[in-house]
């Protein structure tokens, strides 16, 4: 029986493929919780359709990321951190400072889980870390946040 799959089935295929099922599998587990419909040529349409929309929405979500990562080249999140006698910072800036620092300083809402380089900043002066602002068919996105550190006085 062909069946388009409307969710990831392990085993079967991805969302939107179209396969050959046996037909037991296909109308006792498959259909019944909504993972898999019976191909016709109304739903090949409705799936091309869909795909065209996910297409669509798919490069409208990359062009956001493309200028949210121009506009992040351009700003740099400052912070203020003690020094040792030695000129060694105490402590580190961790992405989650980071995180709160875009946010408050520039408004801009990042992920902490989106960060390339999970090390932290823990030098005085300027550090650039990676952010993964995009990753889909289309490609992926990846902007640099410059982080400023200076000595607290």
């Amino acid at each position: 029986m062909k069946i388009i799959l409307l969710a990831d089935v392990r085993g079967v295929g991805k969302k939107g493929q179209t396969v050959d099922a046996k037909d037991g599998y296909a109308k006792n587990y498959l259909i019944p919780r909504g993972l898999a419909v019976i191909s016709t040529d109304t739903s090949q349409r409705i799936l091309a359709k869909n795909n065209a929309e996910d297409a669509a929405k798919q490069a409208e979500l990359k062009k956001e990321a493309e200028e949210l990562a121009t506009r992040l080249e351009h700003i740099n999140v400052e912070f203020k951190a003690k020094v040792g006698s030695d000129g060694r910072m105490f402590g580190a800036i961790s992405p989650k400072q980071i995180e709160e620092g875009l946010k408050e300083q520039w408004g801009i809402t990042i992920d902490k889980r989106k960060f390339i380089d999970k090390y932290p900043a823990n030098a005085i002066g300027y550090t650039r870390l990676r952010i993964e602002l995009y990753k889909g068919s289309a490609g992926e996105v990846i902007g640099t946040v410059n982080v400023h550190i200076s000595e607290e006085k």
